[in-house]
This record gives C-alpha cells, sequence and structure tokens, in this order.
C-alpha cells in the first residue's frame, strides 16, 4: 500500500472500531437484556446445536446486513438529512452489536475453533485494549458516566414529580 495511504486507513479504522467500541456500551446491557427473555429459548438452542462454520456463516448475516447502513447514514448526511442519517446510523449499529453480541454469547467457544476467527478476534481485542488506555478513551468514559448520572438523575426527579407522595401530618 502506498505510503500517504497507510496512515489514512490507519486514521479511519481507527474512528470505524473507536464508533463500535462506543456503541459497544451502550449495545452489551441491552443484549443481556434481551438474552433473559424466554421467547428466544428455541431461538437459542438452534444456534447452540449449530457446528463452527454454519455459526460463523450466522455470525456475519447482521453485519452483512446492517453495516452498509453507515455508508447509508454518510450519503444521508452529505445530502442534509442529518436527523434520519443519525437515527439509521444510531438504530442500525445498535441492532448489529446487540444480535452480535447474543450470537457471540451463545456461541463463543465454536467460533474460537475456526482459526481465523480466533486470530482476528485476538487482533481485536489487542486493538481494543490499546484505544482503552489512551486519555481520549479514558475521557469519554468519564463523559459517558456523568452523562450516565445525569439522565439517572433527571429520570428518577420525573418519576418523582409524576407520583404526587402523600404528605403524612403527624399530630403534635
Amino acid at each position: 500500500m502506498n505510503r500517504t495511504l497507510k496512515p489514512i486507513v490507519f486514521v479511519i479504522t481507527t474512528v470505524y472500531i473507536a464508533v463500535d467500541a462506543v456503541f459497544f456500551t451502550v449495545a452489551k446491557p441491552v443484549a443481556n437484556w434481551v438474552g433473559r427473555w424466554r421467547i428466544l429459548n428455541g431461538l437459542r438452542a438452534w444456534i447452540v446445536s449449530l457446528p463452527p462454520y454454519p455459526t460463523l456463516a450466522l455470525f456475519m448475516v447482521p453485519l452483512i446486513v446492517l453495516e452498509p447502513l453507515k455508508p447509508v447514514a454518510a450519503y444521508l448526511i452529505a445530502t442534509g438529512h442529518v436527523k434520519v442519517a443519525l437515527t439509521t446510523f444510531a438504530i442500525g449499529e445498535i441492532l448489529k452489536l446487540v444480535i452480535l453480541e447474543r450470537i457471540f454469547a451463545i456461541s463463543r467457544d465454536k467460533l474460537m475453533l475456526i482459526p481465523a476467527f480466533c486470530w482476528t478476534y485476538r487482533r481485536f481485542c489487542q486493538i481494543r485494549n490499546c484505544l482503552e488506555v489512551t486519555e481520549a478513551w479514558q475521557a469519554a468514559r468519564r463523559w459517558s458516566k456523568v452523562a450516565q448520572y445525569a439522565v439517572r438523575s433527571y429520570a428518577m426527579r420525573m418519576k418523582a414529580s409524576q407520583n404526587p407522595t402523600s404528605i403524612s401530618i403527624q399530630p403534635r
């Protein structure tokens, strides 16, 4: 690859992985919540019964179907449809990550039997670990926690204002 293109590709790849990592912080709790749904037990049993390579094919379906939403969102932004683009991007990304997380949680051991998948997953973990120790990542985590606290506090205040509490008057 051309020397001038390598840094550009590296930056684009890093941003791409960072965006996935940020959305993963939202998708992980949602995926865990969906994983507790009893209605999905039959689907879970079917996924467990698959051999490694069909499991890999199933794992690739959300990537193939939902990954093209990123360029669609970029096109929508370029044409001035920012709200629609951000909604498309956010919903597509969270949906993709939730489905991938559930499939991976169910079939991790089988997927790790495939040498190319195992190698790729290890490299992904190395890159993620390198990103997580950066100052920018730590700042983003702090901001995320502050935002999470603010939203939770606001929701509790709204709930308290909608449910009037009874005031008990005690005799003196």
